[in-house]
């Protein structure tokens, strides 16, 4: 019998595995917050906020905010959030330099997704602007599902694997979210803690030579 490859397509997600932009996230929170009293710090939002949606982000700072705020309040800071995020990131893309070299590999074996509890207008314009975007065959993002089936319910990698056709998926994470998502989903996951430790994870995980991998010369 034919041996099968141990995967059939790597599902990713985007902030922290495919990006640095975490950090970007909780600074255009912070400043959009900083007129309703709130002092959003690096080391709260690192701890609580990534990998969960938006809503649930505010609803739990709300919460713990002296005196309690108004989540509301918060939520409506939400589009000048994505505007101060979107011009931020179109401005610099925080890819890293070897990361088009990396997927157009693994795209010539793998089918790929992008799966994500943000938005797709953060998303999409990102992937355009690093040439990124023709990687990824299906992209799911915080708009394709009701928000108690995001991360860390298992429904968008369940959904990212039907739209590729996909029985072997790898998963790539950062977030306790999102594992408990790939996990809860039933597919292996490969956590990632920096998104610059990428390329190595997935080379020694799919045990594939460097050579394969090096970035094309122009």
């Amino acid at each position: 019998m034919p041996h099968l490859p141990a995967f059939d397509a790597i599902l990713l997600d985007f902030d922290g595995v495919l990006a640095d932009t975490e950090p970007v996230h909780c600074a255009c929170w912070a400043e959009v917050l900083r007129p309703l009293g709130l002092a959003l710090t690096w080391d709260y939002y690192s701890a609580n906020c990534i990998g969960i949606d938006d809503r649930d982000m505010l609803r739990k700072m709300a919460a713990c905010a002296d005196p309690p705020g108004y989540w509301q309040e918060m939520w409506a800071q939400y589009p000048r959030k994505k505007e101060i995020f979107r011009a931020r990131m179109l401005s610099a893309p925080p890819f890293l330099p070897e990361l088009d070299g990396l997927l157009g590999s693994l795209h010539r074996q793998y089918k790929l997704a992008v799966v994500s509890s943000s938005s797709r207008t953060e998303i999409d314009p990102l992937l355009m602007a690093g040439g990124l975007r023709a990687h990824f065959d299906a992209i799911v993002c915080s708009e394709d599902l009701p928000r108690e089936k995001l991360k860390p319910a298992p429904d968008p990698y369940l959904l990212a694997a039907d739209r590729l056709g996909a029985k072997r998926p790898l998963v790539v994470e950062d977030s306790a979210a999102g594992l408990a998502a790939g996990r809860a989903a039933g597919f292996e996951v490969l956590e990632v803690r920096l998104a610059a430790e990428l390329p190595e994870l997935l080379k020694n995980k799919l045990a594939v030579p460097s050579s394969q991998w090096s970035v094309p010369e122009n």
